[in-house]
């Protein structure tokens, strides 16, 4: 299998890249100045690419590669692969479900109670000597709250069952109701914003859901609303979300991803009610060595002849 020649198109960790390096010819596409000049003659050779946050796999890079057959993505959600030319084409996208989902559940709840109780802001209070002068301000609480859960899939569902120990109330919007959890569905995400004071974010990103958290939604959120987001940036109007903080139309937010990364807009980072994160949902060394893992598991799988592990759905499988 050494001798199968693929692209890895960003960064990744070291065990994976070890593990990609052992078992194929791996061509980095960020370390080649000419990219173009490089397809046109390297092309043909190529069967596979291990997609990472660099490059996007877009329509030209896939219609560049003729003898590609699978496309192995790190991450759960796949907006950076162009799914819809992969399948007309027959290729094969997989992604990394399940390793991840306690580890981002698991963060979830951390950036909302951060953000309800303004942890980061009472550890900058505390460093800045301020304790020496005055109390801290009294917070928001999670007593009482009803949860919305935006997206109720792996991640959502896993969020949820954490925070029902917490005795709050939990409802979601899906695109379809589910009939296999206790939470009450909503039909709009106007309505889970209307009827929830959380709004958590955990739906994939891409073309239907882009700015679906828009300035109507969060007005529907209200004062005391607080808008969490694990999703993906995009998901957020990022211009409306601050307004919607400078004006007091929401209480607060806590953001782990955005728009256009890693650049936050400078209106977020301003206001004093968010919490903000680099991109950290899965970044613990255990789970990003195992998403790493899937990754080459799934080019391995499919090369030896086995199919692959986590196709995502859009795509053909044989």
């Amino acid at each position: 299998m050494a001798d199968i020649e693929i692209v890895l198109t960003g960064n990744v960790i070291a065990s994976a890249e070890a593990a990609l390096d052992r078992d194929f010819k791996v061509h980095r596409l960020l370390d080649i100045a000419d990219q173009a000049a490089w397809l046109r003659e390297h092309s043909t050779r190529i069967r596979a690419i291990a997609a990472t946050n660099g490059l996007p796999v877009d329509a030209a890079l896939i219609a560049a590669l003729p003898n590609l057959e699978i496309i192995a993505g790190f991450g759960v959600g796949y907006d950076n692969i162009d799914v819809t030319e992969a399948a007309r084409r027959g290729i094969i996208v997989t992604n990394t479900p399940d390793v991840l989902t306690d580890e981002v559940a698991d963060l979830t709840v951390g950036l909302l109670l951060a953000t309800v109780r303004q942890i980061p802001q009472a550890d900058r209070f505390l460093r800045a000597g301020h304790w020496l002068e005055k109390r801290f301000p009294f917070t928001a609480t999670l007593r009482g709250r009803t949860i919305g859960i935006f997206g109720l899939g792996r991640i959502g569902l896993a969020i949820a069952q954490r925070l029902a120990a917490f005795g709050v109330r939990i409802i979601y919007h899906n695109r379809n109701k589910r009939d296999d959890v206790p939470y009450q569905y909503i039909e709009t995400l106007p309505a889970l914003a209307e009827t929830a004071d959380v709004l958590i974010v955990a739906t994939p990103g891409g073309a239907n859901t882009h700015h679906a958290i828009d300035a109507h939604v969060l007005s529907a959120l209200g004062p005391d609303g607080i808008l969490i987001n694990i999703g993906r940036g995009s998901i957020v109007d990022e211009a409306a979300l601050a307004t919607a903080l400078q004006k007091g139309i929401i209480l607060s937010a806590g953001l782990d991803v955005f728009e256009d990364e890693p650049r936050v807009p400078q209106a977020l980072i301003d206001v004093e009610n968010t919490v903000l994160l680099p991109h950290v949902g899965s970044a613990s060394v255990f789970t990003r060595d195992a998403m790493g893992q899937l990754m080459v598991d799934n080019l391995t799988a499919w090369f030896a002849g086995r199919g692959p592990l986590t196709p995502v759905p859009e795509t053909p499988v044989p």
